[in-house]
């Protein structure tokens, strides 16, 4: 078994190598028995659309049953649907088996326990438990297919108002599984979009679906251009995560997408908090303040990011990489199609473009986060050094690495928890001044992996 497929948020490998069916059936013995031993019973169990999530999914529901879990099978679709299964049907858990934004050949199983995310040291417990076969077998489970999608529906038409119906957009799913939960959505709130790459298809033969890579929103991009379009939207793989194009073809980030969003929230909701994780512009939290919000600046994670919205009651969250998540009039989980959905009726009701809504957002630069290869085993210490260093000369803020304050700007260093690199992004008021602190900051990070 490798080890390295149980990670921080879920578990992750390619399928064929690292994801066997063995794998799969003592991940389900092993879940199983983890949601037994705590009272839990009835869980969730959904798949995306790769060529390896039949197998996977085969297995891990073997597994499930043989420790007597009751599974309610709700089929092929986007992680946010396994997630709405469990609110709606208010379930103990659930389990997803996708591979997200990975290519292809990859597959995992995003999971949770209870109404939040199993994650961290849970995962840990699993890996432990399938390492030590400590499984709680009955062979007495049970499993009913239920298709939600008519449900997810008839909640969007209970739920959001979109008061242009005329709104001209496209959306591109990247033949991930998100896309026919997207054209209900659309269809159930009066929407007629024009639709890229609806179709499932776990070969993704046009691009890869990760709307946080520009180049995957080229064929976005083009289509709003060409046909005069207001803005486009994109989901990733499994449609936790959203990517947005306005009409003058350039891309909204997570953090100024989320600027956007907490305004229409902030209005409604005086003094609401809104949460924004490490990566994001300063102008996000400059902006929640000024409009009376209450900013939180929280560990980049999808996990970490729900788990952190719970303790603070806050109404909405964003990552730069597009997670959105909504507990205003929603469930609190990253549903980007719920996310396009409040985007459209913002745009809808300011009857401006959308570049026009951002335009008093005073302009900085920024850099795109930056990954540079990092060992493991030498990744935290950097960046604990890294702290120490700055610690003396300047404010840092410590939730998730080191974002050291910088007259102007600031810079960010980070371990990943996912992958063996060190996460940095940095932005200031002018382009000098970010090549400033960039070169500073990225000069003690050399000078400390010398010397590691």
């Amino acid at each position: 078994m490798n080890l390295h497929i149980f990670r921080e948020y879920d578990i992750r490998g390619v399928a064929d190598r690292d994801l066997t069916d063995e794998l799969a059936r003592d991940l389900g013995r092993a879940l199983g028995t983890f949601h037994k031993r705590a009272g839990r019973r009835h869980l969730a169990l959904g798949r995306d659309c790769r060529l390896s999530s039949p197998r996977l999914h085969r297995e891990l529901l073997g597994g499930l049953m043989e420790t007597g879990m009751t599974v309610t099978d709700i089929g092929v679709g986007a992680t946010p649907m396994m997630y709405f299964a469990v609110f709606q049907l208010d379930l103990e858990g659930g389990v997803q088996i996708t591979g997200s934004h990975n290519p292809p050949e990859d597959n995992g199983f995003k999971m949770m326990k209870g109404k939040g995310s199993l994650y961290g040291p849970d995962i840990i417990t699993l890996r432990d438990m399938i390492t030590r076969r400590d499984f709680d077998l009955s062979h007495d489970g049970t499993v009913t297919s239920l298709d939600l999608m008519s449900a997810y529906a008839g909640f969007v038409r209970g739920n959001v108002r979109v008061a242009r119906k005329d709104l001209r957009f496209a959306i591109d799913a990247g033949n991930g599984a998100g896309g026919p939960q997207a054209l209900a959505a659309m269809d159930a709130a009066g929407l007629s979009p024009i639709a890229l790459l609806c179709e499932m298809d776990g070969n993704f033969p046009v691009h890869h679906p990760d709307p946080s890579d520009p180049h995957t929103l080229e064929l976005l991009r083009e289509t709003v251009l060409r046909e005069g379009l207001e803005l486009g939207i994109a989901f990733d793989g499994d449609a936790d995560r959203i990517g947005v194009i306005d009409a003058r073809g350039d891309i909204i980030w997570g953090d100024k997408l989320l600027i956007v969003l907490s305004r229409a929230l902030l209005a409604q909701h005086p003094g609401a908090a809104v949460l924004g994780e490490v990566k994001c512009s300063q102008t996000l939290y400059d902006d929640i303040a000024q409009r009376g919000g209450r900013p939180i600046l929280w560990k980049t994670g999808h996990s970490l990011i729900k788990a952190k919205m719970k303790e603070e009651g806050a109404l909405l969250a964003g990552e730069m990489s597009g997670h959105i998540f909504f507990a205003d009039r929603f469930f609190g989980f990253d549903d980007a199609v719920y996310a396009a959905l409040r985007l459209l009726e913002i745009v809808a009701e300011a009857d401006r473009p959308l570049h026009e809504l951002l335009a008093d957002v005073p302009e900085t630069f920024v850099t795109p986060e930056l990954r540079v290869d990092c060992p493991d085993a030498e990744k935290f210490d950097v960046v604990t050094k890294v702290l120490e260093r700055f610690r003396a000369t300047h404010d840092v803020v410590e939730v998730d690495g080191a974002r050291i304050l910088f007259d102007g700007g600031w810079g960010l260093v980070r371990a990943s928890n996912t992958q063996p690199v060190l996460v940095m992004r940095f932005e200031a008021g002018s382009e000098q001044r970010l090549g400033e602190i960039r070169r500073e900051v990225e000069g003690v990070v050399a000078d400390i992996r010398a010397h590691v």
